[in-house]
């Protein structure tokens, strides 16, 4: 009978430590981010925040310690520019314009300034740094004719399949890097404001890569005549302008306020101060 007893009492024991070890549900956090998101590129060189979009994304973070996360979000928005908002007035002249869905996926690691854990007010709160690798989809568009026109597809600057010049992907890489700060509002959920900027390896974002504007008959031969109208879109019809920068890639930038709650209960992950 006290074998059995201390067997029970053994047994016990072990689930209560084991339930106030750190776990994955206790160490796991879903979360909703919702903010802004604006281009950089050809169209857009110095205006921070230029015709920024409502954007939002799904987050979820996995707390290896307090000082280290894991986190993974999946991110939808928009971007936009308009050469009629410009002060050069060549810029002006060039008349282009665009829009673009950004949907991405990317997953890296937070870095804590200082150690962070749900409820405890020692380790309320703290700044932090993102470094993520993602890819994402894009999918330039423009007004014409009252409608939208995809963009890629049209070979603006004489990219064909069958041509020299290849189509560029609608699916590119991008590295996320940013900073944000964190609080802990109890046990269970935390309030985050973050700013990342998403370097690309690709010039068409905006479908602007060329420094110049290919030949009008040439292009005519081979995209046809919209390829042409959606080309040069110059007030004056000039070809000898400058079309865009083939030397700097384009960015993008997400900015905006995420809630995340954690997923389970027993002990936060552990400290490293």
């Amino acid at each position: 009978m006290v074998t059995r007893s201390l067997l029970i009492i053994l047994l016990f024991s072990a689930c209560a430590l084991r339930a106030q070890q750190p776990n994955f549900f206790s160490r796991s956090e879903i979360g909703i981010h919702a903010g802004t998101m604006f281009y950089i590129g050809d169209l857009n060189q110095f205006k921070p925040f230029y015709k920024s979009k409502l954007a939002g994304s799904l987050v979820y973070r996995f707390n290896v310690h307090s000082r280290m996360t894991l986190r993974f979000n999946a991110t939808y928005g928009n971007v936009a520019a308009d050469d009629r908002d410009a002060r050069q007035a060549l810029i002006v002249n060039r008349n282009l314009n665009f829009t673009s869905q950004i949907k991405e996926l990317a997953g890296g690691i937070e870095f804590h300034y200082m150690p962070f854990q749900f409820g405890n007010r020692r380790y309320i709160g703290t700044a932090y740094m993102i470094t993520q690798l993602g890819f994402f989809h894009m999918n330039p568009e423009t007004e014409y004719n009252g409608e939208m026109v995809s963009l890629q597809s049209l070979g603006t600057e004489g990219q064909s399949p069958k041509g020299d010049i290849k189509p560029y992907s609608k699916y590119q890489l991008c590295i996320p890097l940013g900073l944000g700060v964190k609080l802990s509002l109890g046990k269970y959920c935390s309030f985050n404001i973050d700013i990342a900027i998403r370097k690309t390896f690709t010039d068409y974002i905006d479908d602007v890569g060329s420094d110049t504007y290919m030949d009008a008959a040439t292009l005519l031969a081979i995209n046809g005549a919209n390829a042409v109208a959606l080309s040069n879109r110059s007030l004056d019809g000039s070809f000898q302008g400058r079309r865009g920068n083939s030397t700097n890639k384009d960015w993008y930038v997400y900015a905006g306020g995420m809630l995340t709650f954690r997923l389970g209960k027993g002990n936060n992950c552990p400290v490293i101060r």
